[in-house]
């Protein structure tokens, strides 16, 4: 079986960043007060209060006002001046924070839990006055990396396939892996929602139970299916690489702040 050293394709960044930076890169720079005509999803979702598509239902309830009307229409244009309400609350475009996690086992990745258990945002609680969400999600046994922003359009950047968004993981099986079942994944496999194809496999051990794999897919759980298809249990996944971002000098259960250079390498 082959067994070729896995290496991720992007370059690794070593900045630790302790306090949140001031970006001054023109394209990174926030304005102060609105300036233009601003579609109402994305001005909500800049004001922290939740992501875009959460922004579309708050919409559609009825729960947004401007200037002391309800609106509903989904392309609505926000302009200067305009006065916009969510439970009574007014909402203000903030500046965007850009947060890496390195998630442990025990949390699930949404803002809130009504069984009331732990979430990602108990870990990056304290990170920022601004409203961050989560850019995906990790099941709650898989650990590794995990971006958290305010940043809409980023934010939807990410999480679309289009934009083939490199991913890589470690994963630990419960047995070797068989050099047919090996072949069978970077040839591409069907599963139940359709045809799944990854960018990069190797194995990172001697006894051929642990393997990297890259793959830009945001299929749900689409890595552990892929090795639950061929009967295999994954005992462990670890996400190491986000976009280029690496979980290098981030210990398990910390956070950072990205450099402005990281930003403007994801964006």
């Amino acid at each position: 079986m082959t067994n070729k050293n896995f290496k991720p394709k992007k370059k690794r960044s070593n900045t630790k960043v302790s306090k949140k930076p001031e970006y001054k890169h023109k394209s990174l720079q926030q304005p102060t007060e609105q300036t233009e005509a601003t579609r109402l999803n994305k001005y909500i979702a800049n004001s922290g209060v939740c992501s875009r598509r959460e922004a579309d239902k708050l919409i559609e309830k009825g729960e947004i006002t401007v200037d002391g009307k309800v609106v509903k229409e989904m392309g609505y244009q926000v302009q200067p001046g305009q006065v916009v309400l969510h439970e009574k609350n007014v909402l203000k475009p903030e500046k965007q924070v850009y947060v890496l996690l390195n998630k442990p086992k025990g949390f699930i990745s949404t803002t809130s839990d009504p069984e009331g258990r732990k979430t990602v945002m108990d870990l990056v609680a304290k990170a920022c006055p601004e409203q961050i969400f989560p850019v995906g999600r990790l099941d709650r046994g898989t650990t590794g990396l995990l971006l958290f922003t305010n940043d809409g359009q980023l934010s939807k950047k990410l999480t679309q396939p289009k934009h083939q968004i490199k991913k890589i993981y470690q994963v630990s099986l419960n047995k070797p892996i068989t050099q047919s079942d090996f072949n069978q994944i970077l040839e591409g496999l069907t599963l139940e929602d359709g045809k799944v194809t990854v960018d990069d496999l190797a194995i990172v051990d001697g006894d051929n139970t642990t393997l990297g794999i890259e793959i830009h897919l945001g299929k749900n759980r689409v890595v552990r299916r892929i090795f639950e298809h061929l009967g295999y249990t994954v005992e462990k996944l670890d996400r190491v690489v986000y976009g280029g971002l690496t979980k290098k000098d981030l210990p398990r259960g910390k956070w950072r702040f990205l450099t402005e250079k990281e930003v403007l390498w994801i964006k």
